[in-house]
């Protein structure tokens, strides 16, 4: 064990590292909420297949393989379908708004009526997120060096938040960059290959196992269809993905490097499924699924290949954890808490940065990311089973905002007045359908975007239609017209703000 303690901390060691790096690059706001908006194909298509990659896509991607057969990969491979469309449909518009969160889009799209109410949304989910993705590498240090469950929290927690914090998103990017790698070798060239030979290759495989565990349906098409509606839908408007959006150099690199990460995503889904295949035919009587990743790490890896694959699971976990607690800080500080000291659009925006007016943006970033983390980590402490929340998170979010964010993006009709209504509508029938049916039922989500779906469109059309002139700067935005970095991300720029944005300089 001591090569593979070895490997673990080293691997840790570098994370704060890189961050204490990267901290160098990240002077002005821009630069550490976005990367600077410069990232070029190579290190966009890495981080992005990191960030959605997480604890549910590894150690559940396993367990779900281990209880179901290859139809396991489905969550995973709706995660996939869902980044794919995203990168092919929405990520040019998306990047061309030039904007830090998504309810500066929606201010931008319908006014400033809907910023607080989706800041509010959107805080959640990310927070939970954040503290989904914390509880589940404190099991991974809780199993690999035997710590309690609050040391372990604690531990993975203050290494997340310090490199988090110290460069923002060039901190992130950097250390998802080694995280993605690491997954890669990890877990698709190392533990997939071992654990299928280990289990007697797939002849004996299927010989030891029921039919349908090599059925692509067995997980059940309901199953199925909430996941995509869940998962596919929450890629195209989670603000953990927006933000790594807003980091590409343009829109092609948008595009062409979440499509990469779309497909690579596709590929780790079906090497989660058949590695809980491989452990089902090795261990059939597990008390849980989601135990067989490490089962089968601990038994069928050779020393310091284990170090290196439960590190490739920290990876994995860890990536979403830091890319969700930058989110929520971000939200926090930049749609609630700027918004409720009520500072003017003025004050917040003031054209290109000044070296004190970066220095300042900076420091209170970085000061909401230290703040929202030591939340996640006392969150987490207080917590052990944040399924239902996290439900709760997810409902809200696709039941509230999906429809009026892609309406914004699709429908001129659209209006403020619907937005709103579409949140009101979604979000209380999530709620009402969860006490009625239960927090872990499938129908809250089916409801929630029926009724904000009718109330979006029934009120745009009973209403005035959108401003003439704030629906042209939205056009104007949306071609990528957007004049200088917005600061305030919400008001809306004047048709002379010239014809492009300057190229940033390349960082693959």
């Amino acid at each position: 064990m001591a090569v593979d303690y070895a490997v673990i901390v080293t691997y840790l060691t570098g994370m704060i590292g890189v961050g204490w790096w990267g901290m160098r690059r990240a002077r002005t706001k821009s630069d550490y909420l976005v990367a600077g908006r410069r990232l070029g194909p190579l290190m966009y298509s890495g981080t992005m297949a990191a960030i959605v990659l997480g604890g549910a896509s590894t150690i559940g991607g396993v367990g779900l393989g281990y209880r179901y057969g290859l139809s396991g990969a489905w969550l995973v491979f709706t995660i996939g379908i869902g980044l794919l469309v995203l990168s092919l449909v929405f990520s040019a518009r998306i990047s061309r708004l030039r904007v830090y969160t998504v309810s500066q889009m929606l201010e931008l799209r319908y006014g400033g009526s809907s910023t607080l109410v989706s800041g509010v949304v959107m805080w959640a989910y990310t927070l939970m997120l954040s503290v989904t993705s914390t509880i589940a590498y404190a099991t991974i240090f809780d199993v690999i060096f035997d710590l309690g469950r609050v040391a372990a929290i604690l531990l993975g927690g203050t290494v997340v938040v310090c490199y988090s914090a110290l460069g923002g998103m060039w901190s992130i990017t950097l250390t998802d960059m080694v995280q993605f790698v690491v997954q890669t070798v990890g877990i698709l060239l190392l533990l997939l290959p071992l654990a299928v030979w280990k289990a007697g290759g797939w002849s004996a495989m299927a010989a030891e196992l029921p039919d349908d565990y090599f059925s692509p349906m067995s997980i059940g098409a309901e199953t199925v269809i909430t996941y995509v509606l869940i998962y596919s839908f929450g890629m195209l408007i989670g603000q953990d993905i927006w933000q790594r959006v807003f980091t590409a150099r343009n829109d092609r690199v948008a595009r062409t490097g979440g499509t990469v990460a779309g497909t690579y995503c596709l590929l780790y889904a079906l090497a989660g499924a058949a590695i809980g295949t491989a452990a089902k035919a090795l261990y059939p009587d597990l008390a849980r699924a989601d135990n067989a990743f490490a089962v089968i790490v601990g038994d069928a890896l050779p020393v310091g290949v284990k170090g290196l694959v439960l590190a490739a699971a920290l990876a994995a976990v860890m990536s979403t954890s830091s890319g969700t607690l930058l989110a929520c800080a971000t939200v926090a500080h930049n749609d609630i808490w700027t918004r409720l000291r009520r500072r003017s659009a003025a004050a917040a925006s003031q054209g290109p940065d000044t070296s004190g007016r970066a220095e300042e943006e900076v420091r209170d970033n970085r000061t909401f990311v230290v703040l929202m983390g030591l939340a996640v980590i006392a969150i987490s402490v207080a917590i052990d089973d944040v399924v239902g929340a996290l439900t709760v998170a997810y409902n809200l979010l696709v039941g509230g905002l999906l429809v009026p964010i892609l309406g914004g993006l699709l429908w001129k009709r659209g209006t403020a007045g619907g937005a709103l209504a579409a949140m009101g509508a979604g979000g209380v029938t999530v709620v009402v359908t969860m006490v009625v049916k239960g927090m872990l039922a499938t129908e809250p989500i089916y409801y929630g975007l029926l009724a904000a779906l009718a109330a979006y469109v029934l009120v745009s059309l009973a209403g005035r239609p959108t401003d003439p002139v704030r629906l042209a700067a939205w056009r104007q935005r949306l071609a990528g017209h957007g004049g200088a970095e917005p600061e305030d991300g919400g008001a809306p720029p004047s048709a002379k703000e010239g014809a492009g944005t300057a190229s940033a300089p390349r960082t693959d």
